[in-house]
């Protein structure tokens, strides 16, 4: 993990975006948008590149959109 100002804020932003879709999946019962929000909140520890983890984590937000309203 690269401790940037960047990453760091990005792995800030996307675990509590990460957090708010859980619970949301848990009063649901949804599993995708369970498994959706687990890799949010985890896949920032992985991914040392800033503009990756900023790309990922906007596409995993507008999968899990797409996925509340399917």
């Amino acid at each position: 993990m690269d401790f940037s100002p960047a990453s760091l804020m990005a792995g800030f932003v996307f675990g509590v975006i990460g957090l708010a879709i859980l619970k949301r999946a848990k009063a649901r019962g949804s599993w995708t948008l369970a498994v959706i929000s687990v890799v949010m909140i985890a896949y920032t520890y992985f991914i040392s590149s800033p503009w990756l983890s900023w790309g990922l984590g906007l596409a995993l937000c507008f999968l899990a959109y797409s996925f509340r309203y399917s």
